[in-house]
């Protein structure tokens, strides 16, 4: 290591300037190497001593200033040690920024997994209580207690009568039969609340429940709640008694059939209507095409032959009980009290009331089957965007049903 002050990065400040004052009172021009005590005392120990020396003022120097070979750490070590140190924090902070980020990625992986067991658990407790009501359905009829006493087994008739409705011929005659089989049931009874609907599905009701009167095993019962016409009064006359609240409305026996005439329509719009039929008859109900004399004699016949189906059945369920009264059957609906007078109905009441008359602890159970909630709400939509884009509801368009 250099001992001339230029090549010292010591010797370029305060202590340089102070180091030349002390040189120039001396009267050299530097520091003396030769090692002689004048000129060492001379100096003061203020300038930088060479290699030989005095004792004297070598000693006296002592840490002041920068001495040369004899002097401990020096300069040049101690610029080592900040670079040493500087690149050190340098590294430490690279870890410490480092270590920040992974953890912030640890925290987002943390948070993520959570979400992502919250969602899974979500969907599983989902399919769990969908899970539980189907099995709920399925199960409940066999545990419900009040099969082991006696009741009354009650089958709903809600609704338009449609074999793509819940008051479909299959469903309700299920529930009748398994009524009806019950050990336990003291009476079946159809509660009725229903404008009507198709006469295919009418009739195959009917004729179950008249095929269970002619066993005269036990006795059914007709309840109609708040409306029992058309097709809904075509099942309740099989039924051995109907019942009607006062206000109920009952009867309504007759046939419909409801279109459109719009072949006037199209012509004022200049639309063209093409059909394409084999048989003359074949497009005779197209709402766009003209219906001649003798299609519309032919359809008034086919209306007139379902209406007398319904009569005789009517008679052939209330028999002597209708009155002589030829608006019975013009398609007239009726009070529960103007019925009663007709013979439509056999006396007044409600469905508790029917609970009180037949049990002396009154128990009602129901024996309509369950539906399949997700058929439930299929159906619904179909209905919902059959009827948004006009399209017809019904797979006849005879209805034993209010217009």
């Amino acid at each position: 290591m250099s001992d001339t002050p230029k090549d010292d990065p010591w010797t370029q400040g305060e202590m340089s300037s102070s180091s030349g004052k002390g040189a120039a009172a001396a009267g050299g021009s530097g520091p003396d190497k030769s090692g002689g005590s004048g000129s060492a005392e001379s100096s003061g120990g203020n300038g930088p001593v060479g290699s030989g020396g005095g004792s004297g003022p070598a000693e006296s120097s002592g840490g002041s200033g920068p001495v040369g070979s004899s002097g401990g750490s020096g300069p040049a070590e101690s610029s080592g040690d900040s670079a040493e140190v500087l690149r050190e924090r340098q590294r430490l902070a690279q870890i410490e920024s480092m270590d920040r980020w992974i953890q912030s990625v640890l925290v987002e992986q943390r948070r993520s997994r959570r979400w992502k067991l919250f969602f899974r658990f979500a969907w599983l407790a989902l399919l769990l209580g969908v899970a539980a009501l189907v099995g709920f359905a399925l199960l409940m009829v066999p545990g419900d207690e009040r099969e082991q006493a006696r009741h009354l087994g009650v089958v709903k008739v809600d609704g338009v009568i449609d074999s793509e409705s819940p008051a479909n011929a299959e469903r309700l005659i299920e529930g009748i039969e398994a009524a009806w089989e019950s050990p336990n049931s003291a009476a079946v009874v159809l509660h009725i609340n229903s404008p009507g609907g198709s006469p295919v599905q009418s009739q195959r009701v009917y004729k179950a429940v008249m095929a269970l009167r002619e066993r005269g095993d036990k006795p059914i019962v007709a309840v109609v709640e708040d409306l029992g016409a058309s097709g809904a009064y075509y099942m309740a006359s099989a039924a051995d008694e109907i019942v009607a609240a006062p206000s109920s409305l009952v009867g309504s026996i007759g046939v419909i059939y409801a279109g459109f005439g719009l072949e006037g329509a199209i012509d004022e719009l200049g639309v063209e209507r093409r059909v394409f039929t084999a048989g003359d008859n074949k497009a005779f109900l197209d709402p766009f095409s003209e219906m001649r004399p003798e299609q519309q004699a032919f359809w008034q016949e086919v209306l007139d032959t379902t209406h007398q189906q319904f009569i005789d059945a009517v008679k052939a369920g209330r028999g002597d009980r209708l009155a002589d009264d030829p608006r019975i059957f013009s398609g007239l609906i009726w009070t529960g009290e103007q019925a009663l007078e007709l013979g439509l109905v056999d006396r007044l009441g409600t469905l508790d009331e029917e609970a009180h008359e037949w049990l002396d602890q009154p128990r009602i159970k129901d024996y309509t089957p369950s539906q399949d909630p997700f058929d439930r709400l299929a159906r619904r939509f179909g209905v919902g965007v059959a009827q948004w884009v006009g399209l017809p509801q019904a797979s006849s368009p005879v209805r034993y049903q209010l217009p």
